[in-house]
């Protein structure tokens, strides 16, 4: 298969690169304490819910002990066998009542078992301090779904997939290539949380910036442990786009702070991550044995528009066969959240169908 190219416009290339690390994370949550899985009525998601799904709340534990809570979407029209089943995840700093739900539920139309969940220290899953992310916690989540959908009576184990939106979407391929139990991977609007942190978008921070980074970074663990609060936040969008000419946080405020996407619970519609949550991403290369997914399919799907699509093209050349590009003309970055009209769910489909097989 062919990857697809373009020409980048070199006035949209310095506006991405101004707006730093800061818009990678633009997030945080609202109280400290995560609310866990219980019954309840009220369907709380930023999507219609749909009358062919059966759903309702799970919780699993991951390898370091700490409680997963998800959304477990199930065709209404099952019947009595095992079905394939994929855990979704992302963006980050979304919650599951966002984009991977709204994954999960297409994907359940469509005849999978198909779960998405919070990750670690976010949303109602547990793990304290809040709003803190790694990209081994994180990577473990996935396995932790994986687990937990192998462990289900409606799964067949030997039929999972996996996908992936945004920083989610690398982590996911982190995941797979080490969880073998996984068949077949796909992640769109990818990021390579490891890499923006550590070099800046589009591998534009200096030697001598990283360093005052991580200084920076590095004191601030002195003031979050002298202090009875919780640990600082780094701030998250703004409230309006007031004075705002960044096309990137425009595109982020669109979806996170208005009733397209808001939730009260996703750290990007609110305050912020934890200010030192980068330091482990800085320091720890989290797509380094992408090729070993191989023989494993995976499908990266991207906006042409998209100021992230390096990351999806840079994946897609570290990867080995099979392997598949899909670059959807005409789209950003958060169009592939919950633009149901672009995002290509009917090549979704197939992909699992083929190769959950």
């Amino acid at each position: 298969m062919t990857e697809e190219t373009h020409l980048e416009n070199p006035d949209r290339r310095n506006l991405m690169i101004n707006a730093s690390i800061g818009a990678a994370a633009l997030t945080a949550a609202m109280s400290a304490q995560p609310v866990l899985a219980a019954a309840t009525s009220q369907w709380d998601k930023t999507f219609a819910k749909s009358d062919r799904v059966d759903h309702g709340k799970v919780s699993f534990t991951n390898r370091y002990g700490i409680t997963l809570v998800g959304d477990l979407y199930m065709p209404k029209d099952r019947g009595a066998g095992t079905l394939p089943a994929l855990a979704v995840a992302g963006p980050f700093g979304a919650v599951k009542e966002q984009a991977s739900g709204l994954y999960a539920q297409i994907m359940a139309e469509r005849g999978f078992v198909a779960l998405a969940f919070d990750g670690s220290y976010t949303g109602e899953s547990g793990g304290m301090p809040r709003y803190v992310a790694s990209p081994d916690i994180n990577s473990e989540d996935v396995m932790a779904a994986v687990d937990f959908l192998g462990l289900h009576n409606a799964v067949d184990r030997d039929r999972i997939g996996v996908i992936g939106v945004c920083g989610w979407g690398g982590l996911a391929l982190n995941a797979v290539a080490a969880d073998k139990r996984v068949k077949a991977v796909a992640v769109t609007s990818m990021y390579d949380m490891s890499r923006v942190n550590a070099r800046g978008y589009y591998d534009a921070m200096t030697e001598e910036q990283r360093l005052a980074l991580l200084t920076r970074l590095s004191l601030q663990r002195w003031e979050d442990a002298a202090s009875n609060e919780a640990p600082a936040l780094a701030g998250g969008l703004p409230d309006t786009l007031d004075g705002i000419d960044d096309p990137v946080i425009s595109m982020y405020w669109q979806y996170y702070k208005t009733s397209r996407g808001y939730h009260p619970r996703s750290l990007n519609s609110n305050g912020g991550w934890n200010i030192t949550s980068a330091i482990s991403f800085m320091n720890m290369p989290q797509l380094t044995y992408i090729h070993e997914i191989s023989p494993r399919p995976t499908l990266i799907i991207a906006g042409s528009e998209a100021h992230s699509r390096y990351f999806s093209e840079d994946a897609y050349a570290a990867a080995a066969e099979p392997k598949e590009l899909v670059i959807i003309e005409g789209a950003d970055h958060v169009d592939l959240y919950d633009r149901v009209d672009i995002i290509p769910f009917d090549r979704l489909e197939a992909f699992f169908t083929d190769h959950l097989a």
